[in-house]
């Protein structure tokens, strides 16, 4: 027997259509508008954090595939790697901001926990191979905490030099975290 997947019998493309597990508060041509406009990249926030550093004289590099995770701010000379992460996206614990979905709770609970697994992943080589890490949450950047998250990044980067292979830079703890 083959292992190539058998191939139709007629020359028309049949879709079948599952049924959701769920009801969807959208039309499915809205849903797929809405989420064909979410960013991977040059989020409102990554662009904040962006300016803040190259007003103060950082130069870096953005968006770098050649790092795992495509990090979102690198900055060789400094040799640190910032993330600049979604709340919602990458499931920050501990955050007033976040919040599982409750519609298709199996999915997008499996959905997260992948996302973090990777994020952790990625982070861990990153130290390996000698960068600092630094993760810079969504939450971190509200009006109320933003110059002083802004401030400690800048701190982070240029106070000391890169760390030891082996050590991730934790957030600092914000009301929200309380």
């Amino acid at each position: 027997m083959s292992n190539q997947p058998h191939a139709p019998s007629s020359t028309k493309h049949t879709t079948r259509h599952r049924r959701p597990t769920h009801p969807d508060r959208y039309e499915r041509g809205t849903r797929s508008y809405t989420m064909s406009h979410i960013r991977g990249k040059d989020t409102t926030i990554e662009v904040l954090v962006r300016k803040y550093l190259f007003a103060r004289g950082l130069r870096f590099r953005k968006n770098d595939k050649r790092y795992p995770g495509h990090p979102d701010v690198v900055l060789p000379k400094w040799r640190t790697i910032v993330f600049i992460n979604g709340c919602f996206w990458h499931a920050h614990q501990h955050c007033a901001a976040f919040s599982r979905p409750k519609s298709n709770v199996e999915f997008w609970t499996a959905k997260l926990l992948r996302n973090r697994e990777r994020d952790e992943r990625q982070h861990a080589q990153l130290v390996a191979d000698g960068w600092r890490v630094i993760v810079v949450w969504e939450c971190e950047l509200a009006k109320p905490v933003r110059e002083e998250r802004l401030a400690k990044l800048y701190r982070q980067i240029t106070a000391t030099p890169a760390r030891q292979p082996g050590v991730i830079d934790d957030t600092i703890p914000t009301e929200r975290q309380g």
